[in-house]
Formats: structure tokens, sequence, C-alpha cells
């Protein structure tokens, strides 16, 4: 188990929803599948194959998580995004929450 926090935004469109990591990095990053969060990637916890590909996916095409992650999608007819939180926001409230999300199948990466 994981700890994460779940943001909560409201913005002038409405609420929004975001898991996000407690401290953010460029190597990491909660993968939604069809917009619910599903999957924990780090390009640097090497002892797990599946973010090991996913270490020299990103440093090998020199793109961001993000980007692979949509090509990822893209290529397995899957919904796949990275989600952040809105830019402008009238009122964000925070809840640390403890999720056990796996990562990426590894079948999807090869």
């Amino acid at each position: 188990m994981k700890r994460y926090n779940l943001t909560t935004y409201k913005t002038f469109t409405g609420v929004k929803k975001v898991l996000e990591l407690q401290e953010k990095k460029r190597t990491e990053a909660v993968v939604y599948k069809d917009n619910k969060p599903s999957y924990h990637v780090d390009c640097f916890d090497l002892k797990n194959e599946s973010n090991l590909i996913m270490n020299g996916l990103v440093l090998g095409q020199k793109k961001s998580i993000a980007q692979v992650i949509k090509a990822i999608g893209k290529k397995n007819n899957v919904n796949l995004s990275v989600k952040e939180g809105p830019l402008l926001f009238v009122k964000k409230t925070v809840e640390v929450t403890e999720e056990s999300l796996p990562p990426l199948p590894e079948s999807w990466l090869n």
C-alpha cells in the first residue's frame, strides 16, 4: 500500500478529483484507465520488470511519462492517461489515502 493525495479541485466548470503522488516526481505517475486510477508507474523502481521496461521507453524515446503512456494506450486500444490538476481553480482540498495500484501490465509494453 502506498500513500497518495486525493485532491479535489473546485473550478469554474465543476469539481475535479485527482489521485496524485504525495511527492511529485517527473519519473513517477498515477495512470488512469477509463478515467479511474488504475496503475502506478515508477521509472526508477528497477525491481519491477514493468517499471524497468518503462524506464527504457521513457529514456530511449526522450519523452515524458504522459506521452509514453498515451502511446501505449493507443497501441493497445486502451484509454490510458496521466491526470494533472487544473491550472485555474477556486478551492482545493487534499485527503490522504492509501491505495494498492499495480504497475502497468508487461504485455502492453512489448
